[in-house]
């Protein structure tokens, strides 16, 4: 592509929140109308196996209508790199763009909870996240807008739409599809100084991991909570099978702590000859900096800020405390039962 045929570049990512917020309401609408017009059984039908996931029926209403979304709202705007679960290489765009023209990689999960939306068994979001094109060396760390979006229940009214540009805060609104409205929506982040009578959580969603992550989660939580006591439910456990999905309990103080270790327990998988199923992927957590901006604390399991290459398949071990109290609780608890089984150092 000349650079006479490139566009203009936009002057920072915070001038593209609107129009990518946009893409996002129109892959909405568009996925809610078909879970409306169609049975579980032809939304839940398995089309194709990738590297990275199960493609679903219903994953196939947003992933052919994000290129030419993205296409026609952001790189008409700015050239970028799509990369998205769906495409099996980053796609620059508009078509024709050289890679090391694109001035920004735009990493997009078009429907993340894609298993609890496809039966009506709980709401999906959308996530997209922004980062300076830095090549292959683009990472996680490196997003400066994030938008995550709400898929609702058909039977839902209301539906949240969240965003984040670096340094600046994050915000939300409240969608109500009936009327078209929406209003502002506070993002608080729990305070509380104890896991005691709140929801936490170590992601177990799948067979073949769950001996050993139910088995940290069991030495975390006593560690941070005490013997069981007769009679007591003391703590909470909510399995959402959705990276974006977690990130939004923290952030509006539902949860406490969420931890998903499934790459960090993989050596101990292969002791025992069983093979590390899905995982999360970049694309999942690609909305960590609008939990973040909110005063969620989010790492991996080491502590350090999550630093994943923008890719489809990498997998991506993380960790939510909702506030520096409940990381200075949970954290070294945590981390010792990872060393004990020699999974960090």
């Amino acid at each position: 592509m000349s650079p006479e045929s490139i566009p203009d570049p936009a002057s920072t990512a915070a001038e593209l929140l609107e129009p990518l917020r946009q893409v996002h309401r129109v892959l909405r609408d568009r996925v809610v109308a078909a879970c409306e017009q169609s049975a579980h059984d032809a939304m839940s039908e398995v089309r194709a196996e990738s590297a990275a996931d199960t493609i679903y029926q219903i994953d196939r209403v947003s992933e052919e209508a994000l290129v030419d979304l993205v296409a026609s709202h952001i790189a008409v705007l700015c050239p970028i790199l799509l990369v998205a679960e769906g495409l099996d290489e980053p796609l620059p765009l508009p078509l024709g763009t050289y890679p090391d023209d694109a001035r920004f990689r735009l990493i997009v999960d078009p429907i993340d909870g894609t298993r609890g939306l496809m039966y009506q068994k709980r709401p999906a979001w959308i996530l997209s996240g922004l980062a300076p094109n830095r090549g292959t060396a683009t990472t996680l760390a490196d997003i400066e807008l994030a938008v995550q979006t709400e898929i609702p229940l058909v039977k839902q009214h209301l539906c949240d739409e969240l965003w984040a540009t670096k340094g600046r805060g994050a915000h939300a609104v409240r969608h109500n599809r009936m009327t078209g409205e929406s209003v502002p929506l506070a993002l608080c982040p729990s305070r509380a100084d104890t896991l005691e009578h709140g929801f936490s959580s170590i992601a177990r969603f799948f067979p073949g991991s769950r001996v050993e992550t139910s088995a940290i989660d069991e030495e975390v939580m006593l560690a941070a909570l005490g013997p069981v006591v007769s009679g007591r439910a003391r703590a909470f456990e909510d399995q959402y099978i959705s990276s974006g999905g977690q990130l939004y309990e923290l952030m509006v103080g539902h949860d406490r702590f969420v931890a998903d270790l499934r790459p960090t327990v993989e050596p101990l998988l292969l002791e025992r000859g069983v093979t590390l199923g899905i995982c999360s992927h970049p694309y999942d957590l690609c909305t960590e900096l609008i939990a973040r901006e909110a005063g969620v604390i989010v790492t991996d399991p080491t502590g350090a800020q999550l630093a994943s290459p923008l890719t489809v398949d990498d997998d991506v071990a993380w960790v939510g405390y909702a506030n520096p109290t409940i990381r200075k609780l949970v954290e070294p608890a945590l981390q010792e039962a990872l060393r004990r089984r020699r999974l960090i150092a």
